[in-house]
């Protein structure tokens, strides 16, 4: 039992996104990508994670590839953290 545990935890390590922080994701519209700065902006519902209401702004991605999974129009489910003083994109997926 020791070993599953021990197992779970360290595949948690490699997770790109843990169980709960999936199912807190929250859904948005791709409005524009400014590529060189790392940034997207969106028109997004309510944040819950950070207690955030519905509206339109730009956020930080954390890792520029990011940026060429979505297109300008789409509509997306993604993960924003506060890390710094930034709110910053840590995972973000087209809707299906």
């Amino acid at each position: 039992m020791k070993s599953l545990v021990a197992l779970l935890a360290a595949a948690s390590l490699f997770s790109p996104l843990s169980v709960q922080a999936a199912a807190e994701l929250s859904e948005g519209v791709v409005k524009k990508i400014d590529a060189p700065t790392q940034r997207l902006m969106l028109a997004h519902g309510p944040i819950a994670n950070l207690g955030m209401p519905p509206m339109t702004m730009m956020f930080k991605v954390k890792d520029a590839a990011m940026l060429k999974q979505v297109k300008e129009g789409d509509k997306v489910r993604f993960r924003v953290e506060q890390i710094a003083g930034d709110y910053i994109v840590i995972h973000i997926e087209t809707a299906k």
